[in-house]
């Protein structure tokens, strides 16, 4: 349905970086990824003028993230100037919700095929050899904005009525539970068009009270999460202009 394109600006040149040298520990990391994620079809070798370096960025439980480091290929990329959602206009479209239920994609990115000519831009580089991407990556500049012009187009007749696209975090809602069985089943068959899989112990259906975009969306009305609200109330008290900047920056947000 929709491809991602990558559109550089005039004059660019093919970036290629060596590729990063890791410990025998992290190699193994980075060649386990590379096994599950050519055998799934998303990666193939390459022989792409490009060569974006492989990154680990460490994870809360201490495992390591396999990521490309797009920076140069994304310095040299035309921005998409599609629009992503003021979340405050989809809080205020929930105020009447009943009955919510959110979906999550199964590795949505990974749903969108790239564009057959800018496939070779996506290519990385490892011990193990070079690869490009056959699905958008994660970490490319546009890759948010391809996402919700997708999904946007999927949801076309159903935004703003029965439910809400924010990037990937969709929500249903309605005033009804008889209701939103209908307003569920319509989504369904939207996505089911598209070819869009969803990772269903993701999602949450039929709840009454329910957390979404750093809020707690109930049929009385919105609040925000406390668990996060508590980084604020527990600021410690600013010292310098940047600690200020600091604070205002997090309490913003609210």
């Amino acid at each position: 349905m929709l491809r991602h394109q990558i559109k550089l600006m005039p004059d660019s040149k093919p970036y290629n970086s060596p590729p990063y040298r890791y410990a025998p520990a992290k190699r193994q990391v980075i060649e386990q990824n590379l096994k599950e994620i050519k055998e799934e079809g998303i990666i193939e070798p390459s022989k792409s003028p490009w060569a974006s370096p492989v990154i680990l960025a460490p994870k809360k439980d201490g495992s390591m993230r396999f990521c490309v480091d797009y920076r140069k290929l994304n310095s040299t990329t035309i921005r998409d100037a599609y629009p992503i959602p003021r979340i405050d206009d989809t809080l205020d479209a929930l105020q009447e919700a009943k009955f919510v239920s959110t979906l999550d994609l199964r590795s949505g990115y990974c749903q969108v095929e790239m564009d057959k000519e800018s496939k070779e831009k996506t290519a990385f580089i490892t011990h193990k050899g070079l690869y490009e991407f056959n699905v958008m990556p994660y970490g490319l500049t546009n890759a948010t904005a391809t996402f919700q012009r997708l999904m946007d187009i999927v949801l076309a007749g159903l935004k703003w009525q029965s439910c809400l696209v924010y990037i990937d975090d969709i929500v249903i809602y309605s005033p009804t539970f008889e209701q939103h069985l209908i307003d569920l089943k319509n989504v369904f068959q939207a996505l089911r068009e598209a070819n869009l899989t969803l990772k269903a112990s993701k999602c949450c259906f039929c709840r009454r009270e329910m957390k979404y975009l750093g809020h707690i969306i109930t049929q009385d009305g919105i609040k925000p999460d406390p668990t996060l609200t508590k980084a604020v109330s527990d600021f410690p008290q600013p010292k310098s202009i940047k600690d200020v900047q600091s604070f205002l920056g997090l309490s913003g947000y609210y």
